[in-house]
C-alpha cells in the first residue's frame, strides 16, 4: 500500500507541471474555453428562466446571443466616442504635450549622458519611420490573435448556452461522481461566480464613471476615453488599479502645470481607486468566497505568467472555482481553506 502511495504521489508531482505545460502551449484554446464558460454562467439562469416560460431552447440561445451582441455594441460604440473626443480635439494640447516631453525626455538624456543632435527635436529621434515600421508587425500580429481569440470565444460561449458542454455533468463525471453533490457544487460555482463578475462589473463602471469625472473637473483632456480605460483596466484584479492611476498621473503630468491642482488631481484618481476598489467591493463581495491576500497575489502571477493579461483577469474567478472543487473532499479542504485565510 505504501508503494502504491507514493508512486501516486510522484505521478502527480510528474502529472501537474505538465499539465500546467499544455495549458500554457495550448492557451489558444483554453483562454477562450474558460472565458466563454464565464459568459456563459452569467446568462444560465435566464435560459432557465425562459424555459419555465415554456420558451423553445433554441429561440431563449438567441434571444441571450442578442443581449450580449447589444452589449458589445454599446461597448464599441463607447470606443468610438472616446476616439471621436480624442480626434476632434484642438492640437493645442498635442503641442503642449509635445513640448514637455521633449523638455523631459532631454532632462533625461542630460542626466544619463546621451549626445543630443543639433536642430533636431527629442521626440522625433525616438518616433522615426524606422521606430513605426518595426512596431507595426506586431501590432498587426496582436490584432489577428484578438480576432481568432473572439471568434472561437463566440463559438465556445453558444456551446455552453447550448448545454454541447455540460459544467454539471462534467464535474459528475470526472470529480465528484455523486449526482446530488455534483447539482449542489455546480448552483455554489454559478452563484459565486455569477455575484463575483456581477459585483466586478458594477465596480469597474463606477470607477469608469469616477475617473471620467475627475477628469472633467480638473480640466484633464479626454475624460471619455480614460473613464473607459478605468472600466476596462479594473478587471485585472489589483493590478489595473495601480496601472490607471499611475499612466492618468503622468498623462495629467504632461498637460497640468506642477501646482497643488495636479496634487488634488492625483489625490482624487487614487480616492476612487480605493472607495470602489479597496472598500466597496469587498463589502458588495461579502464573505460568501473569500480569498485571503497572499492567495490573489500567487494566482496573480502564476496565471499572468500562464496566459498573460487574459489570465490576470480570470485569476479570481478560476480561484474561486477551484475552491469550490477543493472543498468538496476531505484531504483537500485543508488547500480551500488555506486559500480562504480561514
Amino acid at each position: 500500500m505504501d508503494k502504491i502511495k507514493t508512486t501516486n504521489y510522484l505521478l502527480l508531482i510528474i502529472v501537474i507541471p505538465i499539465l500546467f505545460y499544455l495549458l500554457k502551449i495550448l492557451s489558444f484554446i483554453f483562454i477562450p474555453l474558460v472565458f466563454s464558460m464565464f459568459i456563459a454562467l452569467l446568462f444560465l439562469p435566464i435560459l432557465r428562466n425562459l424555459r419555465r416560460r415554456k420558451v423553445p431552447k433554441y429561440l431563449s440561445i438567441v434571444l441571450v446571443l442578442l443581449l450580449i451582441v447589444a452589449g458589445v455594441w454599446m461597448g464599441i460604440e463607447l470606443i468610438k466616442l472616446s476616439s471621436k473626443e480624442i480626434l476632434t480635439s484642438d492640437s493645442h494640447f498635442f503641442d503642449k504635450a509635445q513640448l514637455k516631453i521633449n523638455s523631459l525626455v532631454g532632462s533625461l538624456e542630460s542626466f544619463f549622458g546621451i549626445q543630443q543632435v543639433e536642430g533636431v527635436k527629442t521626440i522625433n529621434r525616438y518616433l522615426n519611420k524606422d521606430v513605426i515600421l518595426n512596431n507595426l508587425s506586431p501590432t498587426v500580429s496582436f490584432i489577428s490573435k484578438f480576432l481568432t481569440a473572439l471568434l472561437t470565444t463566440t463559438f465556445f460561449v453558444v456551446l455552453w448556452l447550448a448545454e454541447s458542454i455540460n459544467v454539471e455533468r462534467l464535474i459528475n463525471r470526472t470529480l465528484l461522481k455523486q449526482k446530488h453533490t455534483s447539482i449542489k457544487t455546480f448552483r455554489k460555482i454559478e452563484k459565486d461566480l455569477i455575484k463575483f463578475i456581477k459585483v466586478k462589473f458594477l465596480v469597474s463602471f463606477l470607477t469608469g464613471i469616477g475617473t471620467g469625472l475627475a477628469c472633467y473637473f480638473f480640466d484633464v483632456s479626454f475624460p471619455i476615453f480614460w473613464g473607459l480605460f478605468a472600466f476596462i483596466i479594473n478587471f485585472v484584479q489589483m493590478v489595473g488599479s495601480f496601472i490607471t492611476v499611475i499612466l492618468l498621473s503622468i498623462f495629467a503630468f504632461v498637460e497640468l502645470e506642477i501646482s497643488s491642482v495636479l496634487l488634488f488631481f492625483i489625490i482624487s484618481i487614487t480616492s476612487v481607486q480605493i472607495l470602489f476598489g479597496a472598500i466597496l467591493e469587498p463589502i458588495f463581495m461579502g464573505k460568501s468566497f473569500s480569498i485571503n491576500i497572499i492567495a490573489v497575489l500567487v494566482m496573480l502571477m502564476f496565471w499572468g505568467f500562464i496566459w498573460g493579461v487574459p489570465g490576470l483577469i480570470m485569476a479570481i474567478p478560476i480561484t474561486v472555482f477551484i475552491k469550490i472543487i477543493l472543498e468538496q473532499f476531505p484531504r483537500t479542504k485543508i488547500i480551500s481553506d488555506l486559500l480562504s485565510g480561514s
